[in-house]
């Protein structure tokens, strides 16, 4: 019963953004679009969204999976939302939240972060990707921002994990170490090491990433994380 109020209140999201694009005339936005003030504007899909909560700064569309979530980020309690739903209730699930590393206006590398959960919702779906056949019917995906409707191509699909501060290992998700382009491309090196298949889609410094991180029961503090880059 609980699982289906939860997919009650997502699927109430879904439809509040659906008719939010719909006010707008549907049309895309692959760039920003700023007033007189030369401040930018919201797309018409987010604004009831943002009324009702001013933490969400995206959403994320996969298709062939249930992944259609608003994205969050609490600015004062970077995990908020992980155990919190959009109207700041108490939830185990959560929603997908943003690290406290990435900003939509201007990181490199945007880290999302969901629950792998057993009912299927959240980014349990992202399991589909550990097979190739399904990424190449789903190569890309939609993400979002308050003010930008993007577009992804997926570069890879990996395996990793959790480690201590102490392992000298490449990790994934201290994106805080990202910043010149060396450490960029190094980062992209990484990835490109890591992926469970060859997507033969590759990124360099200027590209924007997004990382979609979730749990991977396979091992001790498993991930798993699909990584992509913003079409041009």
């Amino acid at each position: 019963m609980r699982d289906y109020v939860e997919q009650q209140k997502i699927e109430e999201l879904a439809t509040a953004w659906e008719e939010g694009s719909d006010k707008g005339g549907g049309a895309a936005s692959p760039s920003v679009l700023f007033n007189k003030a030369n401040e930018p504007i919201m797309l018409p899909e987010f604004r009831e969204l943002y009324e009702r909560n001013s933490d969400i700064v995206g959403w994320l569309k996969m298709d062939g999976t249930r992944i259609e979530y608003p994205v969050m980020q609490n600015p004062q309690d970077a995990d908020y939302y992980l155990n919190h739903d959009f109207d700041k209730k108490e939830n185990k699930g959560g929603l997908p939240f943003l690290d406290a590393h990435s900003r939509t206006n201007g990181s490199d590398i945007l880290l999302i972060h969901g629950h792998h959960m057993k009912s299927g919702w959240m980014f349990k779906d992202l399991m589909k990707y550990k097979n190739e056949s399904f990424y190449k019917e789903h190569a890309a995906f939609r993400f979002s921002t308050l003010y930008e409707q993007e577009e992804y191509e997926i570069v890879a699909v990996i395996l990793s994990q959790v480690y201590r501060k102490s392992d000298d290992v490449f990790k994934y998700y201290q994106i805080e170490n990202v910043s010149t382009p060396a450490e960029f491309d190094s980062y992209v090196q990484n990835i490109k090491k890591l992926a469970l298949y060859d997507t033969g889609v590759s990124a360099r410094y200027g590209d924007k990433l997004i990382v979609l991180s979730t749990c991977e029961y396979s091992t001790e503090n498993g991930r798993l994380a699909v990584v992509a880059r913003k079409r041009s």
